[in-house]
């Protein structure tokens, strides 16, 4: 048992620093609207884990194979991960029209409406396909390692995703610290910054489904460096 926890906590460990748009927003979320906030956001992000963690285990390995490589599903969620960074990036635009140094920093930072920022984490996580792969990969590599028992497998991924929980909790409070420093102007620059990075990562997605044969030929060749 203990040693199904101990293989599970260094990849929650590393599963928190890989980088990718949650990664940003979790700490643009804990900079400019706190700790609590924060938090509630890493709890929708890791409802879909726990979604594609259940989705990987009771489906099919073929079903999944074509699901996670449908070129469809890679431009859907990255046309929403861009269209999302667009209307953020405007709408930041216009706030920082006539801004004043002076200006209160509450109205910059918004209201914190726990239940969007929950969704936000949710969907941010669930759109991006490639997070269902990276499990389904995960299940392939230590499911037999652990015979496929139920119970060693719901010990690892609980040991996983605890330890990635708790990485990101540090996470938090370590961006958190940069809140003191924070000026509306600053404010708007770390809310464009993780606006252009769901752009970008947007993009991204949508040309893994534009160019799956070029996606293809890199993992190949990624492969082929990493042995």
């Amino acid at each position: 048992m203990l040693d199904d926890i101990l293989t599970g906590i260094p990849l929650g460990f590393f599963l928190s620093f890989m980088i990718g748009p949650v990664f940003f927003v979790l700490l643009e979320t804990s900079i400019t609207k706190g700790i609590k906030a924060a938090l509630t956001f890493d709890f929708g992000v890791i409802l879909a884990d726990m979604f594609f963690i259940c989705v990987a285990y009771f489906s099919s390995y073929k079903l999944l194979e074509s699901i996670k490589d449908d070129p469809a599903i890679f431009i859907f969620g990255g046309l929403i991960m861009f269209g999302y960074g667009i209307i953020s990036f405007f709408k930041l635009k216009k706030e920082n029209v006539n801004i004043k140094e002076t200006s209160e920093i509450k109205e910059v930072l918004g209201a914190k409406n726990y239940l969007a920022l929950f969704i936000k984490g949710f969907l941010l996580n669930f759109i991006n396909i490639g997070v269902l792969g990276f499990w389904l990969g995960i299940l392939l590599t230590f499911g037999p390692q652990f015979d496929m028992q139920t119970s060693r497998l719901l010990l690892f991924f609980v040991s996983v995703i605890g330890a990635y929980f708790v990485t990101d909790i540090g996470k938090i409070i370590l961006a958190k610290q940069l809140r003191s420093k924070l000026t509306p102007k600053n404010i708007l620059k770390v809310k464009k910054i993780s606006s252009i990075v769901l752009i970008v990562f947007g993009l991204a997605l949508m040309s893994q489904g534009l160019f799956p044969k070029e996606k293809e030929m890199l993992q190949k060749q990624l492969e082929k460096v990493s042995k």
